[in-house]
C-alpha cells in the first residue's frame, strides 16, 4: 500500500473537482445512452436524474441548518482516524431529505408501478432502520446505537417481508440467477435464503462504506445509474426508480463532498443498500449487482478479515495482531498516506469500471 500511496500523492482533487467529474460522467453518460437508444424527454434517463438531483441539493440549503438546530452532530470514533476528530459535530441523518426525495419521484415517475412501490417501501424500511440507529447514537452520545444483533434482526425483518412480496408478485420465476452468456443457474427454494443475504450483506456494505466524504454517495449514485441502464430495456419502472435514487445521492454529494456539511448516516446507506439489493432480486440481477457492488464487498470483507485475523493471532494475554492499519480498507489507505479525496477518487474510478464490466456482462 505504501507504494500505492506514493504513486497518487502528486492527484489530490478537492472535493469539489471530484463532485463536478462525477456529475459530468453520469450526465454524459445517460446523455449517451438516451441518445444510442433513441429515447424520447418522456422515456429519457437523464431528466428524472437531474430533477432528483437539483431537489435534493436544493432542499440540503433547508435541511442542514435544521439538522444543525436539532443538535444531530456526529459522534466521531476516538480509535479511528486522527484527521477525523474534527468532523465532530457535522449533521448527521442526512439520509433524511435524501432517501425520500429519491423513492417518493421514483414511484411517481413510474406510475406508480407496484414493483417501484415495493422497492420504496423497502428502502424506507431499512431508512426507518438506520434513523433508529443514527438517534439512539446521538442520544447516547457516542458512536454507538442499536445493537448489531438487534440491528440485524430488524434488518432481516424487512428482508423476509419483502422476499414474501417478490414470491407473492413473480412466484418462481425470478428463482433463477442468470449468469454471463445467457447461462442461468436454477437455485428453486434456495433462491429465497440468497436474496435474504443479498439484502443484509448490500445494506451492511454499504453502510460500512460510508466513511469518508463523498465516498458512499457517490459510489452509490454511479451503481444506482448504472444497475438503471442494465435493467432499462426489460424493466423500465425500476430503472427510472433506480435513476431517480441516483440523483437523489449526487444532489447529497453536493453537500457532503470535502469537507462535508452533512454526513448520511445510517439512514442513508441502509437505504442504498437496500434499493440495490431489492431491485437485484426482482430483476433477476443478483449477478450483475455482484459486480456493481465490488467497492461495498471490498469494504465488507476488509472489516470481516481485520476481525478474524485478530481472533486468529490472539497470544496468552488476548491481544491479536491487525490485518490492516485500521477496517474498513478505506480508513487503512488512510493511515497508509492517502487522502480523503484521493481515495473517493479511486474508489469512484473502479466503480465506473465496474459498471462497465456489469454491462459486458449482459
Amino acid at each position: 500500500m505504501e507504494g500505492k500511496s506514493a504513486s497518487v500523492r502528486g492527484l489530490n482533487p478537492t472535493g469539489t473537482v471530484l463532485l463536478i467529474l462525477l456529475g459530468i460522467g453520469l450526465v454524459g453518460a445517460l446523455l449517451w445512452l438516451d441518445w444510442q437508444n433513441g429515447r424520447s424527454l418522456t422515456e429519457s434517463l437523464l431528466l428524472p436524474f437531474l430533477v432528483s438531483t437539483g431537489l435534493v441539493a436544493a432542499i440540503g440549503y433547508r435541511a442542514i441548518p435544521q439538522l444543525k438546530q436539532l443538535k444531530m452532530g456526529q459522534f466521531i470514533r476516538e480509535d479511528g482516524p486522527q484527521a477525523h476528530l474534527k468532523k465532530a459535530g457535522t449533521p448527521t441523518m442526512g439520509g433524511i431529505f435524501v432517501v425520500p426525495v429519491g423513492v417518493i419521484l421514483g414511484v411517481l415517475w413510474s406510475q406508480f408501478d407496484p414493483d417501484a412501490i415495493a422497492v420504496a417501501v423497502t428502502s424506507l424500511g431499512y431508512l426507518a432502520i438506520g434513523g433508529v440507529d443514527d438517534w439512539k447514537s446521538l442520544s447516547n452520545r457516542k458512536n454507538e446505537g442499536l445493537t448489531p444483533k438487534g440491528k440485524l434482526l430488524l434488518q432481516a425483518a424487512i428482508a423476509i417481508a419483502f422476499c414474501g412480496w417478490a414470491f407473492y408478485s413473480r412466484g418462481n420465476a425470478i428463482t433463477n440467477v442468470h449468469l454471463p452468456f445467457n447461462v442461468f443457474l436454477p437455485l428453486g427454494f434456495l433462491f429465497w435464503g440468497l436474496a435474504v443475504f443479498a439484502l443484509l450483506a448490500e445494506s451492511n456494505a454499504t453502510n460500512l462504506t460510508d466513511g469518508v466524504d463523498g465516498l458512499a454517495g457517490g459510489t452509490g449514485a454511479i451503481a444506482l445509474a448504472g444497475l438503471a441502464a442494465i435493467i432499462y430495456p426489460k424493466e423500465p419502472s425500476l430503472a427510472i426508480f433506480c435513476i431517480c435514487l441516483s440523483g437523489s445521492y449526487l444532489g447529497f454529494v453536493v453537500h457532503n463532498r470535502n469537507k462535508a456539511k452533512v454526513f448520511m448516516g445510517d439512514t442513508g446507506s441502509l437505504a442504498l443498500g437496500g434499493a440495490l439489493a431489492a431491485v437485484g432480486i426482482l430483476t433477476e440481477n443478483l449477478w450483475v449487482l455482484f459486480i456493481l457492488s465490488g467497492i461495498f464487498a471490498i469494504e465488507a470483507l476488509s472489516v470481516t478479515a481485520q476481525v478474524g485475523y485478530y481472533k486468529a493471532t490472539k497470544d496468552a494475554e488476548g491481544k491479536g495482531k491487525r490485518l490492516f492499519k485500521m477496517a474498513p480498507i478505506h480508513h487503512h489507505l488512510e493511515l497508509s498516506g492517502w487522502t480523503e479525496t484521493q481515495v473517493v477518487g479511486v474508489f469512484y474510478a473502479i466503480e465506473a469500471v465496474l459498471v462497465l464490466v456489469g454491462l459486458a456482462s449482459r
